[in-house]
């Protein structure tokens, strides 16, 4: 028997798990991000229109969100560790296949079925495990594994470009087939770690090994509610920033630093919010609440800018506009899973963690169709960029009702740490004192 330390470690090995996540968030969503670099050359080799071969792309990201609550129950049954080595070996035969396509078909099941199989099976195993090896630092962990993301897309973009222009797409199919092999040792270094509050048996049923039963929870359904809502108006920019800047009279080089300025602003924030919600200052779930919000306003303020005067006008407002955006939602994100040990506690989070990438990948799939749709029906993108804040404004609304989000009358001695599989965001006992003058007990609170 491997005795159990009294809680997280916060630090030590963890750290090694953190550059783990890091790897595999960037091999994952920043490789992601950067395919789409290659569907040009598929619609001239399979002679598809643009729409045909995006499905490529879309495909490969609503399996891996969607699939992710199957990686965290098998994650809960058998550990993070072979999860997620089989994962990056399913993501790397998924390229490999695709290197041989003879039609979109094959593309939809190698890139879309197969690879995004694989890589429902690394992100959230990885990230709750993560979370697991940490306590006091834990939204800064979080942070540094979610930069993984952005890093990865300024050093994938480039060298997929040169590996298409000089291996076409089937040499660079290929070698990001090796590359994403990488995940496999990624997953080794998952080492399980044992925490009071660990359940003994596994779960027993498909129900309870997706952790489903965390929905009776009160606080996890609101904050779940609240998160769909955010995923429908989160994903947008990713999708149709570029688009948009150029609707607004920017050249090409514009509406590229437009894309840069959010990228940049989103990867600074991740750790400097993961810094500052550790200090402890603030209740996670009020920073939740307050860097929705910032969210939805920012995204407001890309949808109402201006349109430029010239070609040769940079835009210093959509610049502006696109830089606070980059920065609440990447302060939004590490805060996201950071809050969820809180909510359901040590025990459940990798199949939270599973269930929060599925709820957003509900939003992400209407979020951006919503905003074609509506730029098709207006002539510009302004009407989808402001429906779209406001998807995220009401779910930032419904996080109001998570515990601690807003300021309230607490007991002023400090309460008891609740044990660690319960969580320390739910309800409290309160404290029973006796008042000097009076023989019976009374609260003893202030506000």
């Amino acid at each position: 028997m491997i005795p159990k330390p009294a809680g997280p470690p916060d630090g030590g090995w963890g750290w090694v798990v953190a550059a783990a996540a890091f790897a595999v968030n960037g091999l994952s969503y920043g490789l992601l991000r950067s395919l789409g670099l290659a569907l040009p050359d598929l619609a001239e080799h399979f002679d598809r229109s643009a729409q045909d071969t995006a499905w490529v792309s879309a495909l490969a990201l609503a399996v891996q969100q969607a699939a992710s609550p199957v990686g965290s129950a098998l994650s809960t049954r058998w550990g993070a560790r072979p999860v997620v080595m089989v994962g990056g070996v399913l993501t790397s035969l998924g390229f490999v296949f695709s290197a041989f396509a003879r039609s979109l078909v094959h593309l939809y099941l190698g890139l879309g079925l197969l690879a995004g199989s694989g890589w429902a099976l690394v992100f959230a195993p990885a990230l709750g495990t993560l979370s697991r090896y940490f306590s006091r630092r834990r939204v800064l962990a979080v942070g540094l594994a979610l930069t993984g993301n952005g890093a990865s897309s300024l050093l994938l973009a480039p060298a997929l470009q040169l590996l298409l222009d000089t291996f076409g797409w089937r040499g660079a199919l290929l070698l990001l087939g090796s590359i994403t092999l990488h995940l496999t040792p990624c997953g080794a270094l998952l080492r399980p770690l044992a925490l009071p509050g660990d359940p003994l048996t596994p779960p027993r049923g498909p129900l309870a090994a997706l952790g489903l039963g965390l929905f009776t929870r009160r606080a996890f359904s609101v904050f779940a509610l609240g998160t769909a809502l955010i995923g429908g108006g989160y994903f947008v920019p990713y999708v149709h920033l570029a688009p948009h800047a150029l609707d607004r009279g920017l050249g090409g080089y514009g509406a590229a630093l437009v894309v840069a300025v959010a990228a940049v602003g989103d990867a600074c924030a991740r750790l400097v919010c993961g810094w500052l919600a550790d200090q402890g200052w603030v209740p996670l779930p009020r920073l939740l609440a307050v860097f929705g919000t910032l969210t939805g306003l920012g995204l407001l303020a890309v949808g109402l800018v201006p349109v430029v005067g010239s070609e040769g006008d940079w835009g210093v407002p959509l610049l502006a506009a696109a830089g606070a955006y980059g920065l609440s939602a990447g302060s939004y994100a590490p805060l996201v899973f950071g809050v969820l040990p809180g909510l359901v506690g040590l025990g459940g989070v990798v199949q939270a963690t599973g269930l929060v990438m599925m709820l957003m990948s509900l939003g992400g799939l209407l979020g951006p169709p919503l905003s074609g749709f509506l730029r098709d029906e207006t002539g510009d993108f302004t009407a989808s960029f402001l429906v779209c804040s406001s998807f995220i404004l009401s779910g930032s609304f419904i996080y109001m009702g998570l515990p601690r989000a807003l300021p309230s009358c607490r007991p002023a001695s400090p309460p008891p740490t609740p044990p660690p599989e319960m969580g320390e965001l739910l309800p409290v006992p309160k404290i029973a004192l006796l008042s000097p003058g009076d023989p019976h007990s009374t609260l003893d609170t202030s506000c």
